[in-house]
């Protein structure tokens, strides 16, 4: 399992980041981002009025130098060259929240999305929070019950970006009770690694690894080890079972490598 094989990172946030104080996950988008712009996507919002008004500020005072908005409101927009030229000496992107799926219908396959990639590949950086975290996936959540038993036909999943592979990513983990829903999804395709990211969370991919930022946990579920599930043969209302799914819960200055799927805390002896 990997992510896309890129020079840049990755912060994905689990939602409601600190805004004032210590505001540690945004400072660490801001000190990736460096001299460059910073690219501040409200698309994922029908309505993004104060969503740049509230960042915008926030990024300044963590130092970023420069910051520029970009909302597609209809997809014809994304080939506008006043548009485009928002990317121009880019070094960050960062993902509000919304709904995720008008991320992906927004920009997916398109002159923005592809702006983005290059800003990804040439080492930037790119962070999303709560939906912007989880469009980030190969394949993403989009609806599923949290606090009740999770039933087979509960989830909807749709394609997101791609910029990591091999995993599925829900926000605002504890806060909702959405363990029910990542077991679903990873029940359904053990391949895939469910991470659950909660409130002021963050990991932080680079290659092969991620590390944990903020002050909650983040869940780990890795459904290889499955021995037996009921998806396959259960209707839409059946309470899913599922048999052998490793958990792993990782707190800050922890770190996962997704090729080997083992948790590590730093300076440990193997």
């Amino acid at each position: 399992m990997t992510h896309n094989n890129q020079n840049g990172s990755l912060i994905v946030i689990g939602g409601h980041e600190e805004k004032e104080g210590k505001r540690e996950i945004l400072k660490e988008v801001a000190r990736r981002t460096g001299s460059g712009r910073l690219v501040v996507m409200t698309v994922a919002s029908h309505e993004p009025e104060g969503y740049y008004d509230t960042y915008a500020p926030v990024f300044a005072e963590l130092g970023v130098r420069e910051t520029r908005e970009v909302y597609v409101n209809e997809r014809s927009e994304t080939a506008s060259e006043e548009l485009l030229s928002c990317f121009d000496g880019a070094t960050g992107v960062f993902f509000t929240g919304g709904d995720q799926l008008r991320i992906t219908s927004q920009i997916g396959d398109s002159p923005v999305e592809q702006r983005i990639n290059e800003i990804y590949a040439s080492g930037g950086v790119i962070a999303g929070t709560s939906a912007g975290a989880s469009a980030m996936c190969e394949t993403m959540l989009v609806t599923g019950s949290g606090r009740e038993s999770s039933r087979i036909g509960d989830l909807r999943m749709a394609p997101g970006l791609g910029l990591i592979r091999g995993v599925i990513i829900d926000q605002h983990f504890a806060e909702r009770g959405r363990m029910g829903r990542l077991l679903g999804a990873v029940a359904q395709n053990p391949r895939v690694l469910g991470i659950g990211i909660d409130e002021d969370t963050a990991i932080v991919v680079e290659g092969e690894q991620f590390s944990v930022l903020g002050s909650g946990a983040v869940t780990v579920l890795d459904g290889s080890t499955v021995s037996s599930s009921n998806v396959a043969d259960g209707g839409r209302d059946t309470v899913l079972s599922l048999f052998d799914a490793r958990l792993h819960v990782l707190a800050a200055g922890n770190t996962f490598d997704l090729a080997q799927r083992r948790p590590s805390v730093p300076g440990a002896r193997e």
